[in-house]
This record gives structure tokens, C-alpha cells and sequence, in this order.
């Protein structure tokens, strides 16, 4: 995710950083340019239409379908965002619930068991960070290291790792239960926060697993094409090959529009703007190992 300070205009209007949608939208808008061009040289110097030519009011079309595409895209981004920003809550609440997980054993664990200690220090925040690799890649497997927990090597890393960690977790708390070191209170209270682990996994999941329906994605981007597709028809009458330009900047604003949708609206990935899932597992882990 990128830092920045919204105060500085400056930055914004004459710096170019790779999340910027004009660099994966140069090979269009140079296509639409040449295609307007191609447009006004043939309506102002092949056919010389006069300003009466019917062609003039498609721009009657254009103005009734305006309002229309500026609703579909303002829905679109907002969907979007609101994903986003979903799971910008569910690592939030990751956050929380390490904590207290971490600091309800630190008071029920003696000082001086330095076993279940650090099975915890290093398992609770294990979870996040597996659960980083899980969303960003299915197919990355993580290397867990046998030799100062044995008990890891239970894991089968062919299946949900996540859900293995869990399970990890919640078998210690009920050994701990059987060994009277966890009493019956403390055991439903552990227990509901090793529950709240599943449920980011699994909100996280739904959104991972779950974009935007295909046919609206698929229409939108067609209606966006064929609209500015039709602009330099009536345009040029008014604008001659002044529209080049104006439609080019036209397509940039509402193609921008539908790419910065299509990166957000996946805050799991390694796009730019995507969650820094990796550096809140990485805080998790420090503020564990701080507490017990």
C-alpha cells in the first residue's frame, strides 16, 4: 500500500508512480487518438459534412448515456472500495484478537513455563502470517521449521494451512485445559478468540474468492468503449481536431475509473494500493513476542 501525504498536490499532478493508470492506458489512448484523428480528417476533408449532417446529433446520445455511465462507475468504484476497506477491518480485527489472545495466556501461563510460552509467541502470529500467503498466492506453501516445535510437522501443506494453524492452537489450549492449567472459564473465553481467527480467514476468503459478477465487469468496460467510440462523430463539427485530444482525456477518466476498481477491489494481492497484509503479520509478531 502506498504512504503519502494528501496535502501535497504537487505529487500528485506531475509525478507518474507505477500505480498510476495512465502508464497501462498509453497503448489505448494513443489508439483512440489516431482513431479520432482518422474521424475529423474524414468528416473535415473526404466527406466535408456540413454542420446540418444528422451525424451532428449523436451528441444528443451522448449526453442521455452520460448520466448513465457516470452512475454505473460510481457504483462500480464504490463496490470496490467497500472491499477494500472490508478487509482492511478483518486485518484490524486480526490485530485485536492476537493481542488478546496473547494477553490472556501471558496471565493465565506461569513466568516460568517457558514451553508453552513460546509455542504461543510463535504460533499466534503465525497465523497471519500464513494467512498473508494464503490469500496472496493459493499456491504457496510456507516452510515451517520442525526443530524448535515439533508439533508443526504436523502440518499438511497441501491442505489450509490457516485452518491447520487453528487447529494447532486450539489443541494446546485444550491440553493445557486437561492439565488444570486452563480452567473451564478461561477455556470458553480462548476458545472464542481462537473462533474469531477462523472468521477473518473466512471473510477474507469471500472476498478473495468472490470479484465483481462478470457480466456487469464485461458490460461496463464495453459501454465505456463504445461510448467514447461515438464522441469524436459529433465532436469534430464543434471542435474540428481539437476532439483528438478531448476524447483521448475522456477515455483516460473513465477507463481510470474501472482500473482503479479492478486493483481494489482485490485488496489482497501485490498490486500497489493492495493491504500491506505482509508488514500487519510482521507487527503481529512483534507486539506477541512483547507481551509474553
Amino acid at each position: 500500500m502506498i504512504t503519502y501525504n494528501p496535502k501535497d498536490w504537487f505529487s500528485f499532478v506531475f509525478r507518474f508512480h507505477k500505480a498510476d493508470t495512465l502508464r497501462t492506458l498509453v497503448p489505448l489512448i494513443l489508439g483512440i487518438s489516431v482513431y479520432t484523428a482518422l474521424i475529423a480528417f474524414l468528416e473535415l476533408e473526404v466527406l466535408k459534412l456540413s454542420q446540418g449532417n444528422y451525424l451532428k446529433n449523436i451528441s444528443l446520445m451522448n449526453n442521455l448515456l452520460s448520466f448513465v455511465i457516470s452512475m454505473l462507475l460510481v457504483f462500480r468504484t464504490n463496490t470496490a472500495y467497500d472491499r477494500w476497506w472490508e478487509g482492511r477491518k478483518l486485518w484490524g480485527a486480526l490485530v485485536n484478537n492476537s493481542r488478546n489472545l496473547a494477553i490472556k495466556m501471558n496471565a493465565i501461563l506461569d513466568a516460568t513455563d517457558e514451553g508453552n510460552r513460546a509455542f504461543f509467541r510463535r504460533v499466534i502470529p503465525m497465523y497471519a502470517n500464513v494467512l498473508t500467503r494464503h490469500l496472496g498466492e493459493e499456491s504457496t506453501r510456507l516452510a515451517l521449521d520442525d526443530k524448535e516445535h515439533p508439533e508443526l510437522g504436523e502440518l499438511d501443506h497441501a491442505k489450509h494451512i490457516p485452518n491447520q494453524v487453528a487447529a494447532l492452537l486450539l489443541k494446546r489450549v485444550y491440553r493445557l485445559n486437561q492439565e488444570g492449567i486452563v480452567s473451564g472459564d478461561q477455556l470458553i473465553t480462548l476458545t472464542a478468540e481462537l473462533q474469531s481467527f477462523t472468521d477473518v480467514c473466512g471473510a477474507c476468503e469471500r472476498i478473495k474468492n468472490t470479484p465483481i459478477p462478470f457480466s456487469y465487469s464485461v458490460f461496463l468496460k464495453k459501454f465505456i468503449f463504445f461510448y467514447v467510440m461515438t464522441l469524436p462523430l459529433s465532436f469534430v463539427f464543434s471542435l474540428g481536431y481539437i476532439a483528438i485530444p478531448v476524447v483521448a482525456f475522456i477515455f483516460y477518466v473513465l477507463a481510470s475509473l474501472e482500473l482503479i476498481a479492478e486493483e481494489i477491489e482485490d485488496p489482497f494481492g501485490n498490486d500497489a494500493n493492495d493491504l500491506p497484509t505482509q508488514k500487519i503479520a510482521s507487527n503481529i509478531k512483534k507486539h506477541v513476542q512483547e507481551i509474553l
